[in-house]
């Protein structure tokens, strides 16, 4: 196959581009601050207004309650730090996971600097939560739970219905990271009594830059921006105009058919699994064989590190991300592959592939024929791999 295929979804998606057709009248024509009174900035807030709407509607709740931000990152730590320095007189205990993504794990670490208690509880081989789990770390300090709705990693699902009842249950606020399950899993804020929720644009084929947070109307969060009285008061800064339209056509697009686009990803990611089990040995699936997300695959494979798998992969055009860490300077792997159990040696090799909407069986064909070559290649550079020939369970 002459072309690269992109298998790295759940590190960003590409910008549609009738998402890029709707943002670009707000760089060149429509530029107005939605702030200003003129027909110029009535124009810019009338646009920003249907954004809101669509994000709203995808979530079923009211335009309201809807917050934009620069990234999910900040959506994140605006709903934990916010939640928490907001109702401190009523506790200092928050509860998380082990496998949260990094802008809620380092905002909970920030926040027991400053007093606070964080649980972060333990999953299982999957990196599922048990609801009752959460029951059970809840004392009569505890103000907030922050689960995500799915990891990022290994496309485990939570049961995240199961523990915004509990939550609702104690009176305690419960937030969602689900910026990985926008367009894949359905959301009712009402429904699955979510307090807050994160998500971003960039990962539902909308542009970069640019998230937004629920805030279910009620709900005490102090603001972290300080500054204009952009976004009712609660969140300064001059509105990033065309990427916020982006946002909102993109989610609109994302929502549409969430149960067709499901299928499609779910056939090629099965193909996937089914033909690198088949075909590799001493291979493990990581993440729930049931409960995932459609598009993501995640295997660790022994005796190879997964940066060298990466650049091999690379060489034969096909995009891809590690379980390790490595490339970002530290050489621990992946905290939520640790988590899950596996040992260090084993969590270096692993290798997360994640589907989108453009590709196709025949790309999922050229990974299976190149993928155990490769693996093979570098398996025989080892001394570990001829030293050794004990395998993992198959899951």
């Amino acid at each position: 196959m002459g072309d690269r295929i992109y298998l790295d979804h759940a590190a960003t998606t590409y910008t549609k581009p009738e998402v890029l057709e709707e943002m670009l009248p707000y760089f060149t024509e429509n530029y107005g601050n939605p702030s200003s009174v003129h027909s110029f900035g009535r124009e810019a807030r009338k646009a920003m207004d249907l954004a809101r709407e669509r994000t709203a509607r995808a979530l079923h709740t009211d335009p309201g309650n809807i917050f934009f931000t620069g990234s999910g990152t900040e959506a994140d730590n605006w709903a934990v730090k916010g939640a928490a320095l907001a109702n401190r007189k009523k506790g200092n205990h928050i509860i998380t996971t082990s496998i949260e993504h990094h802008a809620v794990l380092h905002t909970c670490r920030y926040l027991e600097r400053n007093g606070f208690e964080v649980t972060y509880l333990a999953v299982d081989k999957y990196g599922l939560v048990d609801a009752e789990q959460v029951r059970n770390a809840i004392t009569d300090q505890t103000i907030l739970i922050s689960v995500m709705t799915a990891n990022n990693e290994i496309g485990t699902i939570q049961p995240i219905r199961e523990i915004g009842t509990i939550a609702k249950e104690k009176g305690i606020l419960f937030h969602t990271d689900a910026v990985q399950a926008i367009g894949s899993v359905p959301i009712d804020v009402e429904e699955m009594n979510i307090d807050l929720l994160s998500l971003s644009a960039h990962k539902f084929y909308g542009p970069k830059g640019i998230g937004a947070l629920y805030m279910r109307k009620g709900v005490k969060v102090q603001q972290i921006l300080h500054g204009g009285a952009q976004e009712r008061n609660r969140r300064a800064g001059t509105e990033n105009l065309p990427a916020i339209v982006g946002l909102g056509k993109a989610i609109e697009l994302a929502v549409q058919d969430i149960p067709g686009h499901n299928a499609r990803l779910e056939a090629l990611r099965d193909r996937l699994i089914t033909g690198i089990l088949s075909t590799v040995e001493h291979t493990r699936l990581n993440g729930h064989p049931e409960r995932r997300l459609p598009g993501n695959v995640n295997f660790s494979f022994e005796f190879i590190e997964g940066e060298a798998l990466l650049l091999s992969l690379d060489i034969k055009g096909i995009a891809g991300s590690s379980g390790s860490a490595c490339t970002s300077g530290s050489l621990d792997p992946s905290h939520v592959l640790l988590a899950i159990g596996l040992p260090h040696e084993i969590a270096h090799g692993s290798l997360r592939l994640t589907l989108g909407e453009n590709n196709t069986e025949e790309e999922v064909d050229y990974v299976l024929e190149v993928l155990p070559q490769v693996v093979q290649k570098l398996r025989e550079m080892s001394p570990l791999f001829n030293q050794q020939k004990g395998g993992l369970e198959y899951v």
